[in-house]
């Protein structure tokens, strides 16, 4: 079936996923290429080969590189994307998913650990973003997609810098949309609800909370990583050619609760 027939087929397309060693980004890595997309991988530890991403992306017939970068070291960040802007195959779908999360009481809150976590979150998400999107303007097209939260919309507990973070990825993502859009290139968000990953495992091991979160959960269940893959492969394709601007929750109703 081909693009026009199908719009949610990304045969052709190279989509860059940050964080996608593992959980949400290796799950938004895995629906992409299911779709046809062929996949660049980044993550701080990502294997240049044998990771577990690189294996579920060649086993359905895609293409996959991987990649090594904190996002903590604003310089490797922009080396890593003039790389990638200057791959014979351009970026056509640019994934912003790499992420990292402190807990302390906020009057406590190491500052370095604030500080760190809105680098990871939100300044070099930019940084990347910018570098990437230079190409993306100039082919008039391409798609971008943050990574939000549930904490882009409350303020959660013991997470200030995650939550500073976060919500500002609502506003850049607005941002970006009202300057790009009308170049072809879409900006969205996708806000993951309660999702059993590694990030939220404080969470689950206190039952007081965990339950606490459970009771308001409308579909009766913490999320999994696999239940992000339609969101992602929607906002990547050209399904979503008029959407632009949007944080997109899949949460299992808890913001409509």
């Amino acid at each position: 079936m081909s693009d026009a027939e199908n719009p949610f087929d990304l045969t052709g397309r190279t989509a860059l996923v940050s964080g996608a060693r593992r959980g949400i980004g290796l799950a938004m890595a895995h629906a992409l290429a299911r779709a046809g997309a062929d996949i660049v991988g980044v993550s701080a530890n990502m294997e240049r080969q044998g990771s577990d991403v690189e294996r579920r992306i060649r086993a359905l017939g895609r293409a996959f590189e991987g990649h090594a970068v904190d996002f903590a070291d604003r310089e490797a960040v922009l080396a890593f994307a003039d790389l990638m802007s200057e791959r014979a195959r351009p970026i056509d779908i640019l994934v912003n998913n790499a992420g990292t999360i402190v807990r302390a009481p906020a009057a406590e809150h190491p500052l370095d650990a604030f500080d760190r976590v809105l680098e990871v979150n939100l300044a070099n998400q930019f940084a990347l973003t910018q570098r990437i999107a230079r190409g993306m303007l100039a082919r008039g097209r391409g798609r971008v997609i943050f990574t939000a939260s549930l904490l882009s919309f409350q303020g959660g507990i013991n997470v200030p810098g995650y939550t500073a973070a976060k919500s500002g990825i609502l506003g850049l993502t607005k941002a970006l949309a009202n300057e790009w859009t009308a170049g072809g290139v879409t900006v969205n968000a996708i806000v993951p609800g309660y999702i059993a990953t590694d990030n939220t495992r404080a969470l689950r091991d206190d039952p007081i909370r965990a339950q606490a979160i459970l009771d308001r959960i409308p579909a009766g269940r913490w999320g999994t990583s696999d239940d992000l893959g339609g969101a992602t492969v929607f906002l990547a394709s050209r399904a979503s050619d008029y959407v632009s601007g949007i944080a997109l929750p899949v949460d299992g109703g808890w913001l409509g609760r």
